[in-house]
């Protein structure tokens, strides 16, 4: 098994290709009053990310927590320039779900293998939600391949 170079197969809720560098939380992700809308970035008091920005990152999360106002918050990341690049995400609920395709971001869910488990932050991912496609290349391997 090649473990620098992963693929995941799953169902897709927003059609689009996009790739960029993994930002991965085991917390869901409360939209409304949990970003900032501006910035994309994650501000509730006790998740693990608080600070970091999901703006251009193919974001893998285990999916929405909050109020319906989710798929307002997210929305307004695409309006401001700061969405992120993908969406991956294991539980499906009509809040992620209006979110994903308000947001625009190629999203997938329903996956062959936890990506949770296997993405980490800073892994390069590449998503084919048109192909229900998730191509991973482990950081570590970025980083020979580059020096």
């Amino acid at each position: 098994m090649n473990t620098s170079h992963l693929t995941l197969r799953g169902r897709c809720v927003v059609p689009g290709v996009a790739e960029g560098e993994a930002l991965v939380t085991h917390d869901r992700i409360s939209g409304w009053g949990g970003i900032d809308s501006r910035t994309g970035t994650i501000v509730e008091v006790r998740h693990a990310l608080r600070g970091v920005s999901f703006a251009g990152k193919v974001l893998v999360f285990p999916g929405a927590k909050g109020s319906s106002g989710w798929s307002n918050a997210f929305h307004l990341t695409r309006t401001f320039g700061v969405a992120p690049a993908a969406m991956l995400f294991t539980e499906m609920t009509t809040k992620i779900a209006l979110g994903a395709v308000v947001t625009r971001a190629p999203a997938l869910t329903d996956f062959d293998g936890d990506p949770l488990a296997l993405i980490e932050t800073g892994d390069w991912v590449r998503v084919d939600a048109d192909r229900g496609l998730v191509e991973i290349t482990k950081a570590a391997q970025r980083s020979k391949a580059s020096s």
